[in-house]
C-alpha cells in the first residue's frame, strides 16, 4: 500500500490546527514557514518552542519537511492530502457568485465552451490555475446514424451512442453529397455498425473496402492482359496502322463487364461511406444525454 493510500494519521486538535495554518501560509506566501511565524499567526497562545515540538511530530509523521536551504517547514504530498481530506473548510457562495456561475454556464452553447467556462470559473474562484478533465469513454457503441445535407460541402451527423447519448457533429466532406447518397450511407452504417464500437465498425468497413479493391484489381488485370494480347503485332511489325483498339473492350465477356461495373460501384460507395464515418469520428460534437 502506497503512502497516498494509507489511512491519515490521528492528530491532536493542536497538531491539526497548526498543520492547517502552515499549509495555508505556504500556499499564500510560497515560502517555508518557520516556528516564529506560525506562533504569531496561529491564534494559539503557544511559545516558539512548543510550536517546534508540534512541527517535529508532524515531520516525523511525514506531513511536513524542511528544505535544505531553509529552517522553515513546507507541506509534503501526504500533508496536502490530510489538509484536503480533513482540514479544508468551505464556505457557502453568496448570491452574486451563484449568479455569475449560472450566467457563465448558461452562455456556453457547446461542450467545448462549457468546459472552458468551467475552467475559467474554477480559476477565478480559487485564484489558481483551473483544470477540467473530461471523462474518456472506453467504448462508444453505435445505436443509430443519420446524415443530413447542409450548405456547400457540410453534412450534419446525428449519432446515437451507447444508451441515451445523442451527439451532433458538422463535418466537411470535400464534395457535395445528395440526400439520397447520404440516406444510402446511413442505411449501410446502421446495418453494419449498430451495436458495435465506432472503431471496430471503421476497421471492418476498411477491410471490406480492401477486399473490394482486390477483386476490382483482379478483374481489371484480366481485361488489360486480354487487350495487350489483342494489340500485339506479329514479328514486331509496326508498318500496319491500327485504329479503334479500344473498341475491342466491347467484346469482353459481358458478364465480366457487369461484374467490373458492380465492383466499381461498390468500391466508390464504400469509399464514400468510410470518408463520412472518418469525418464523423474526427469532428467536434454537441452531446445531449
Amino acid at each position: 500500500m502506497s503512502k497516498l493510500e494509507e489511512r491519515p494519521p490521528i492528530l491532536s486538535d493542536r497538531a491539526q490546527h497548526l498543520l492547517k495554518i502552515l499549509v495555508e501560509m505556504y500556499i499564500h506566501g510560497g515560502e517555508p514557514v518557520g516556528s516564529r511565524s506560525l506562533a504569531r499567526d496561529s491564534g494559539l497562545n503557544l511559545s516558539s518552542a512548543s510550536i517546534r515540538n508540534v512541527m517535529a511530530d508532524l515531520e516525523e509523521l511525514g506531513l511536513i519537511n524542511s528544505p535544505h536551504t531553509s529552517s522553515g517547514r513546507v507541506p509534503t504530498v501526504q500533508g496536502y492530502r490530510v489538509f484536503v481530506d480533513t482540514l479544508l473548510s468551505t464556505k457557502a457562495l453568496d448570491s452574486e457568485e451563484v449568479r455569475r456561475i449560472q450566467d457563465s454556464i448558461d452562455g456556453a452553447h457547446d461542450p467545448g465552451a462549457l468546459v472552458e467556462a468551467a475552467s475559467t470559473l474554477l480559476s477565478d474562484i480559487t485564484h489558481m490555475a483551473g483544470l477540467v478533465m473530461l471523462p474518456r469513454q472506453v467504448h462508444s457503441t453505435v445505436r443509430q446514424v443519420e446524415f443530413l445535407p447542409l450548405s456547400g460541402e457540410q453534412v450534419l451527423v446525428i449519432l446515437v451512442i451507447n444508451e441515451r447519448e445523442v451527439e451532433n457533429r458538422i463535418i466537411h466532406t470535400g464534395r457535395r453529397y445528395s440526400a439520397s447518397e447520404l440516406e444510402q450511407a446511413a442505411n449501410y452504417l446502421n446495418a453494419a455498425c449498430t451495436g458495435r464500437d465506432l472503431k471496430t465498425a471503421r476497421r471492418e468497413i476498411l477491410a471490406e473496402l480492401s477486399q473490394v479493391r482486390e477483386n476490382l484489381n483482379r478483374m481489371m488485370l484480366a481485361v488489360v492482359e486480354m487487350a495487350d494480347k489483342a494489340f500485339v503485332t506479329e514479328h514486331g511489325r509496326d508498318d500496319l496502322l491500327v485504329t479503334g483498339q479500344t473498341h475491342l473492350l466491347d467484346y469482353v465477356d459481358l458478364a465480366n463487364m457487369d461484374q467490373i461495373r458492380q465492383l466499381f460501384d461498390a468500391f466508390n460507395q464504400k469509399s464514400d461511406i468510410l470518408h463520412l464515418l472518418d469525418q464523423s469520428m474526427r469532428a467536434d460534437g454537441v452531446n445531449l444525454s
